[in-house]
């Protein structure tokens, strides 16, 4: 029996927002009514509620959905109130300086990562590398540093329908595509505290990702440098003996800020 308290028609609404951020970015009318499990009518109507409210918009064309931009300044408002971006920023920012890379954070969303911080180097010359990206950009979690990080410490019975969503499309030369040898990766970075991305998101991009723990212990943001073969054309195991270092300390210190002790 549904509790007095629970409503329905706002728990309908809101399962047609997550649909988009699992399945999108753009669906119609059919789609969302197979995934939400309500007739075409209703799930219309629900839609053009979303809609006229600003959280969905319409392709006049397609006449499909895609998420409106409400929906965006509540994700911006959340990020911006997470306790762990006002701690992570000044320590971005000291790494990006100190190594001349991009610095990020990142938190899991379903399948992909979602950037909630992210800072550039103010140094004039150095192996920055800018990728376009910025606070709220997503990207596939199994080809990226962080998103290999924030899975290879899930929980293994979590992470198994996360795996069985993915579609390990090629994106970069060396992307990993088989989720036998994304598992055996993943194991390693759990072993090595240290996630690597040779090439795996685009062609000469690379970049090295370090956890971030709260006080409980528990994995709840990653975070990377990166950079380009252009700007700097050494193997991947360099990159880690230059820069896994500054890296590993950044990680420990916003880590500790958060409350974490650790035992070692």
């Amino acid at each position: 029996m549904t509790a007095p308290s629970f409503s329905q028609s706002l728990e309908r609404g809101l399962r047609i927002l997550t649909e988009f951020a699992e399945n999108g970015p753009v669906l119609g009318i059919a789609e969302l009514s197979r995934a939400v499990e309500l007739n075409r009518s209703t799930t219309h109507r629900y839609v053009a509620t979303l809609t006229n409210l600003g959280f969905l918009q319409q392709d006049p064309d397609t006449r499909k959905y895609s998420l409106g931009p409400r929906v965006v300044d509540l994700g911006f408002a959340a990020i911006s109130s997470m306790e762990i971006t006002g701690v992570a920023a000044g320590y971005l920012q000291i790494l990006s300086d100190e190594t001349g890379c991009a610095a990020s954070m990142a938190v899991l969303d379903g399948g992909d990562i979602v950037y909630v911080e992210r800072r550039r180097s103010r140094r004039t010359a150095g192996l920055a590398v800018d990728l376009n990206l910025h606070v709220g950009s997503r990207l596939p979690a199994y080809c990226t540093s962080m998103g290999k990080v924030l899975l290879a410490y899930r929980d293994p019975v979590a992470l198994r329908p996360l795996l069985d969503r993915m579609d390990l499309a090629r994106r970069g030369p060396k992307t990993i595509t088989v989720r036998e040898q994304l598992v055996t990766a993943l194991a390693k970075v759990r072993q090595a505290g240290l996630a690597v991305n040779d090439e795996e998101l685009a062609p000469g991009l690379r970049s090295i990702a370090a956890p971030i723990r709260d006080r409980s212990g528990q994995v709840v943001a990653a975070i990377n440098i990166a950079l380009h073969l252009t700007t700097w054309t050494t193997s991947a195991e360099s990159v880690v003996n230059r820069l896994g270092g500054p890296l590993r300390r950044t990680a420990a210190e916003i880590s500790h800020q958060l409350g974490y002790r650790s035992n070692i």
